[in-house]
C-alpha cells in the first residue's frame, strides 16, 4: 500500500517537483525578521517556508490570506514579504478558537505589531475576505474539511469559497499531512491526514487547475498510519505541497 501512495505522489507531482526553488530577497528578509519568535525560526529547517512561499509566488505588494494560521508561523512570514504596500488576512476560524481559545491569544500576538495584517475570525461557513487575493496559503489544515465538526460536502464547498476570493490566475498552495488511498476521507478525523489523491481531485473540482506539486515535506519512512501527534511521528510527516491556480 505504502509503495502505491508513494508512487501515486510522483504521478500527481510531475509537473514541477523537479524544479528547484529560487528564495527571493523579500523573503529571505522576512525569515530573518529579528521580531519572529525563535521558537519559529528553529523550525525553519524542517518546514521549508521559503521554498514553499518561493512556489507560491508571494511577492511584495501580494494580498495574500493565511488560511487558518495556528500559531500564526506563515503569518509573521507572509506580512514581511508582502510589505507595506500588501496585506495579509491573519484566519483563525471561531470554532477552533472555541475548541481552543488560546487559538485565539496566538492570532491576537502574532498580528502584533504588522499593520499590514488584518485578523479574522468568522465562522469557516461565513469567512470571506475585503478584496480579491493573488494567494492563500493553508499548511497542514485541509484536512480539517472533513472533521466531524464540518457537515458532509463541506470542503467541496471551501474550496469553491476559497476559488470566488482569488484573482484570476491567483494561486491556492496546499500543504497537508499523507494519508493512505483514502477516497472516503475517514483518515482526516482519526489520524489528521489526508489522502493527497482525494484532496487534489475535491479542490480541482471547485474550478482550480492543479499546478504543480514540491517534494520538499517528503517522508518515505512515514508508514501513514500514525496519527500525525504520535510522538513517534509528529514533525515528521510524510507531507504533499499542491499548488492549484484559478484560471485567467
Amino acid at each position: 500500500m505504502k509503495l502505491l501512495v508513494t508512487t501515486a505522489l510522483l504521478a500527481l507531482a510531475a509537473p514541477l517537483a523537479a524544479q528547484a526553488q529560487t528564495v527571493s530577497a523579500p523573503i529571505k528578509a522576512a525569515l530573518a525578521d529579528p521580531a519572529r519568535p525563535a521558537t519559529d525560526k528553529e523550525r525553519d529547517a524542517t518546514r521549508h517556508p521559503g521554498e514553499l512561499l518561493a512556489f507560491a509566488g508571494v511577492k511584495p505588494g501580494d494580498k495574500v490570506a493565511d488560511f487558518i494560521m495556528g500559531g500564526g508561523y506563515f503569518t509573521r512570514i507572509l506580512a514581511r514579504t508582502v510589505g507595506s504596500k500588501g496585506r495579509v488576512y491573519a484566519y483563525q476560524p471561531a470554532e477552533f478558537i472555541q475548541f481552543r481559545p488560546a487559538y485565539g491569544d496566538e492570532q491576537k500576538a502574532a498580528v502584533a505589531g504588522y499593520a499590514n495584517v488584518t485578523p479574522l475570525s468568522d465562522s469557516l461557513a461565513t469567512v470571506k475576505f475585503a478584496e480579491p487575493l493573488d494567494a492563500i496559503v493553508t499548511v497542514q489544515n485541509w484536512h480539517d474539511m472533513h472533521l466531524k465538526m464540518v457537515p458532509p460536502g463541506f470542503a467541496v464547498a471551501m474550496a469553491k469559497r476559497l476559488y470566488d476570493s482569488l484573482k484570476p490566475g491567483g494561486v491556492l498552495l496546499v500543504v497537508d499531512h499523507v494519508a493512505a488511498a483514502d477516497p472516503g476521507f475517514t483518515a482526516p478525523d482519526k489520524l489528521h491526514r489526508i489522502d493527497p489523491a482525494a484532496a487534489r481531485a475535491e479542490i480541482q473540482s471547485a474550478g482550480f487547475t492543479f499546478d504543480g506539486s514540491l517534494p520538499l515535506l517528503a517522508n518515505s519512512d512515514d508508514p501513514h498510519t500514525a496519527i500525525v501527534f504520535d510522538p513517534a511521528i509528529r514533525g515528521k510527516t510524510d507531507q504533499f505541497v499542491f499548488r492549484f491556480r484559478k484560471p485567467r
